[in-house]
C-alpha cells in the first residue's frame, strides 16, 4: 500500500468513526428519552438504560476484535423494540414505599424484575452495533487520534439531540436521523435490508407522532385528551403516559374539585396577595385560582415549556393572557436564587416530576426544591407579612410529616397541615404565627419525623435506613451480566490485567460526572439545558485533555495523579451551597473550575496511558465497562450525599494509580 492509499484509508476510517460515534451517543440519548416516555415508570429507572448503553458500548469494542459482527442486528432489534413497545404498552409494576412514585394508582404490566432486565439487555445489544463500528475504526488509527475523533462524533450526537430538544421535535424526527445514520454506515450490499428496517422504524414513530394530542417537551411525551362528559375547559394532560395535570375552570376546581386548591387561602386569610409566586404553574389552573382570590401580580414558574404553552393556548380562564401574570420557563429553585423580588405568598403547586435526570441517581426535576436550604430561600423571599404553602397528593403519611417538619424547622414554628382523602395534603406556614389560622395543630402521624432533605442529599422520597431491595437486586444483576459479558467476549481476564487501572479510571470518571450533574443542577437549575451543557462540557474538557497530551509534553503520571487528588480535595472542601449567593458570572466561573479541573487532569492521565496501549480496543472497552461499576456506585449518594462521592472518587483514582504498570509511570 503506498502512502496516498494509506492516507485515503485513514480519511475513510475517520469519517466512519465520526458518523458511528455520533450515532452511538444520539441513539443512547434517544433510547433513554423514548423508552422512559413509553414504558411507564421506566423514567424513574433511566440510569438503568444508561448502564445498559455503557455495557453495550464496552461489548461493542470487544466484539470489534472478532471476525463476526453484531452490527447487522442493531437496527432490526431497535425497530422490533420500538414496534413492540408501541403496540403493547408496558407499565412497570412496583410496590412498597422505599421510593415514591407520583403516578397512576392502577398498574398493569410485568413486574420490574422482568421488565428492567429486558430493557437493559436490549439497550446493550442495540448500542453494541454502532460501538462495534467505532471499535473497528480504533483498530485502524493511532489510539489518541481515534479517541479524539470519537469525542468529536460524540459531541456532535449530544449537540444534535440537544437541538432537537430545544425545538421540541417529535420522535419521528429522532428515528429518521438514526435510520439515516444506520443507512450511511451500512455496506452497499446490505443497504436495501437496512432501508426496509429503517422505513419500518420511521413509520412506527410516524404513527406515534400523528396520534391525537401527542407532542414532546424536553422532558416528557405530552398527551392531551378531553374528558368524556365534561364541557369546554376540561383537559387531561398526561406526561410519559401518566395523568399529570387536570386543566379545568378555576371555579369548578374550587367548588367541586379537590379541596387542596382553596385551602392555602383559607389558612392564610389576611394575606395581601399583592405579589404571588407559583412554582409548578403548569397549564395555569393554580394561577387562575390565585387571580380569582385577588392576586395583584403573579410570577408563574414552570420547568416545562410545552405544558406552559398548552395552558396559554387552551386554558378556558386565560390566566396567561392576564396582564398581572408573567410566565417564566425555569427550574423553581433556580428562579428563587436568581430573583430579588419579595412575595406575599409563595406556592409550590403540585411540582412533582415523572422522570429522573439522566446520569444522576435519584435526582428528579424537583429534587432541589424541597430541601431545607430551598425552604430557607423561600423564607428569605417573603415579605414581613408573607406566607408559604405547598400541596400535592403525597401518598405516604411519613412524607407529609417530613415536609411539615422541614417547614417547621425553617420557619421556627409548626405549619398548618390539612389532609384529604388519606394523603392529599396542604402545608401552609406564615412568617408570623399569628398570620396563619390552622383548624387543628399539626400532629405527626409517627413519633419519628424523618429529617429534612438537604442540598447535599436531596432525596426527599428516600426514607433512609435500608437500601431499596429493587435497586439492590437490579444492580447486582447488572454487575454480574457485565462480568459475564467481558469474560465471554474478551476471553480470560488475566491478559486484561495491564489495563486494570483504566477500569478504575472509568468508574471514578462516571462518579465525577454524576457529582457534577448534581452540582450544576443545584447551582443553575435542574433543566434539560443545564444537563446538556454539563455533558457537552465534559466532552469538551476530555477533548482538551486529549489535545494537550497529543501536542505537548505533559508531566509524569505521579504528578498528574497528585493534581487529581488536590483538585478533588478542593472540590470537596468548597461546598456548592457556598457558591449559591454569588452573582451568575462568578458562580459559573467557580463552579466550572471546581467541576472540570479534576476531569481535565483525570483525562490527561487516561490519555497518557491510552496513547501507549498495545490494544486500544481492549483498553477502551475495559475503561467503558468500569463506568458501569461507577454507575452502580452512584447509589452510594443515597447514604453519603453527593459531596462525599468525591471521597469515593479519590479512592478509585488511588486504586488506578496503584495499578498502573510501573513501566508506564515514568
Amino acid at each position: 500500500m503506498d502512502q496516498a492509499e494509506g492516507a485515503s484509508d485513514d480519511r475513510a476510517a475517520v469519517i466512519r468513526l465520526l458518523l458511528s460515534s455520533s450515532l452511538m451517543l444520539f441513539l443512547e440519548l434517544a433510547l433513554i428519552r423514548w423508552l422512559g416516555a413509553n414504558v411507564i415508570h421506566l423514567s424513574y429507572f433511566s440510569n438503568f438504560v444508561l448502564l445498559g448503553s455503557f455495557l453495550g458500548i464496552g461489548a461493542g469494542f470487544l466484539v470489534s476484535r472478532k471476525s463476526w459482527s453484531l452490527w447487522p442486528f442493531s437496527l432490526p432489534l431497535l425497530t422490533i423494540l420500538v414496534i413492540g413497545v408501541f403496540l403493547f404498552p408496558v407499565s412497570i409494576e412496583r410496590s412498597g414505599s422505599d421510593v415514591i412514585y407520583f403516578t397512576a394508582l392502577e398498574m398493569n404490566g410485568p413486574p420490574a424484575w422482568l421488565a428492567l432486565p429486558l430493557v437493559f439487555v436490549l439497550a446493550a445489544v442495540i448500542l453494541a452495533g454502532p460501538a462495534e463500528l467505532v471499535g473497528r475504526c480504533f483498530g485502524k488509527l493511532r489510539p489518541l487520534s481515534a479517541y479524539r475523533y470519537d469525542l468529536l462524533g460524540s459531541l456532535a450526537g449530544i449537540l444534535g439531540f440537544t437541538a432537537l430538544s430545544f425545538l421540541q421535535a417529535p420522535s419521528v424526527v429522532w428515528g429518521t436521523i438514526a435510520a439515516g445514520l444506520y443507512l450511511l454506515l451500512t455496506v452497499p450490499a446490505r443497504r436495501l435490508i437496512s432501508a426496509a428496517w429503517g422505513v419500518a422504524l420511521v413509520m412506527t414513530l410516524t404513527f406515534e407522532t400523528m396520534q391525537p394530542g401527542v407532542s414532546w417537551s424536553p422532558y416528557y411525551k405530552v398527551t392531551t385528551q378531553k374528558i368524556a362528559g365534561k364541557g369546554d375547559g376540561f383537559l387531561l394532560i398526561k406526561a410519559n403516559g401518566v395523568p399529570h395535570q387536570l386543566m379545568a375552570p378555576a371555579k369548578w376546581k374550587i367548588e367541586q374539585g379537590e379541596r387542596i386548591y382553596e385551602t392555602p387561602y383559607l389558612r392564610l386569610p389576611g394575606n395581601a396577595l399583592k405579589d404571588v409566586l407559583i412554582v409548578g404553574a403548569g397549564s395555569g389552573s393554580d394561577v387562575a385560582i390565585a387571580l380569582s382570590n385577588g392576586a395583584g401580580r403573579v410570577d408563574a414558574v414552570d420547568i416545562d415549556p410545552r405544558i406552559l404553552q398548552i395552558g396559554a393556548e387552551l386554558n378556558i380562564d386565560r390566566p396567561y393572557a392576564d396582564p398581572r401574570v408573567t410566565r417564566h420557563t425555569n427550574d423553581g429553585r433556580a428562579f428563587l436564587e436568581s430573583t430579588d423580588r419579595k412575595y406575599d405568598l409563595i406556592l409550590f403547586a403540585l411540582p412533582d416530576s415523572l422522570t429522573l435526570v439522566s446520569g444522576a441517581s435519584q435526582i428528579r426535576l424537583e429534587s432541589f426544591l424541597f430541601t431545607q436550604e430551598a425552604m430557607a430561600s423561600v423564607r428569605r423571599h417573603l415579605k414581613p407579612e408573607g406566607a408559604f404553602a405547598m400541596y400535592n397528593y403525597y401518598r405516604e403519611p411519613w412524607l407529609i410529616d417530613r415536609l411539615a417538619g422541614t417547614a417547621a424547622s425553617v420557619f421556627g414554628h409548626a405549619p398548618c397541615v390539612d389532609t384529604f382523602s388519606g394523603a392529599q395534603a396542604v402545608v401552609s406556614v406564615a412568617l408570623a404565627p399569628a398570620n396563619q389560622h390552622c383548624v387543628t395543630a399539626w400532629t405527626p402521624s409517627s413519633p419519628q419525623v424523618i429529617a429534612p432533605a438537604s442540598d447535599n442529599a436531596p432525596f426527599l422520597y428516600f426514607r433512609g435506613g435500608t437500601f431499596p431491595l429493587l435497586y439492590t437486586v437490579t444492580l447486582i444483576c447488572i454487575l454480574l451480566t457485565s462480568l459475564v459479558t467481558v469474560r465471554a467476549l474478551g476471553g480470560p481476564l488475566g491478559p486484561m490485567r495491564p489495563y486494570a487501572d483504566l477500569f478504575f479510571m472509568g468508574a471514578a470518571f462516571l462518579l465525577l460526572e454524576t457529582k457534577n450533574v448534581a452540582t450544576f443542577a443545584l447551582l443553575f437549575g435542574t433543566t434539560w439545558f443545564v444537563n446538556a451543557l454539563v455533558f457537552a462540557g465534559v466532552l469538551l474538557v476530555v477533548l482538551a485533555a486529549v489535545e494537550t497530551t497529543r501536542k505537548f509534553r505533559t508531566p509524569p503520571l505521579p504528578m498528574v495523579f497528585a493534581g487529581i487528588a488536590a483538585s478533588l480535595a478542593l472540590a470537596w472542601i468548597v461546598r456548592p451551597e457556598w457558591l449559591l449567593p454569588l452573582p451568575f458570572a462568578p458562580r459559573l466561573i467557580a463552579a466550572t473550575l471546581l467541576a472540570f479541573l479534576p476531569i481535565y487532569l483525570a483525562n490527561v492521565a487516561f490519555a497518557k496511558r491510552f496513547q501507549n496501549s498495545s490494544d486500544s480496543q481492549a483498553a477502551f472497552a475495559i475503561n467503558l465497562l468500569g463506568t458501569i461499576v461507577g454507575g452502580c456506585l452512584e447509589y452510594a449518594a443515597l447514604f453519603t450525599g453527593y459531596n462525599n462521592l468525591l471521597l469515593l472518587t479519590g479512592l478509585l483514582y488511588l486504586a488506578a494509580f496503584l495499578l498502573v504498570p510501573r513501566a508506564k509511570t515514568a
